[in-house]
C-alpha cells in the first residue's frame, strides 16, 4: 500500500490525524512521509490527481478526503 493511501485512510479513521491535518497540513503530510508530489496532489483538490498517483479511480478513494480542500 502505498503512503498516500496509508494518508487518506488515516484521516478516514483517526480523529487526530483529522486534527494534524487541519491545523498545519503541510507539516502532518511531511511527518506522515509523503513526497511532494503527493502533498501537491493532495492540497491542490484535484481528486482526479489524487486518483491517477494512486492507480485507482475517483470512486475508490477513502471517503474522506480532505475537508475542506478536495471537492
Amino acid at each position: 500500500m502505498s503512503k498516500l493511501l496509508d494518508y487518506l485512510n488515516a484521516l478516514d479513521k483517526d480523529a487526530t490525524a483529522r486534527e494534524a491535518h487541519a491545523a498545519n497540513p503541510t507539516a502532518a503530510m511531511t511527518a506522515f512521509g509523503l513526497t511532494d508530489e503527493e502533498q501537491a496532489a493532495l492540497l491542490s483538490g484535484d481528486k482526479q490527481r489524487v486518483a491517477d498517483l494512486l492507480g485507482i479511480s475517483t470512486d475508490e478513494l477513502p471517503s474522506y478526503i480532505m475537508p475542506s480542500s478536495m471537492n
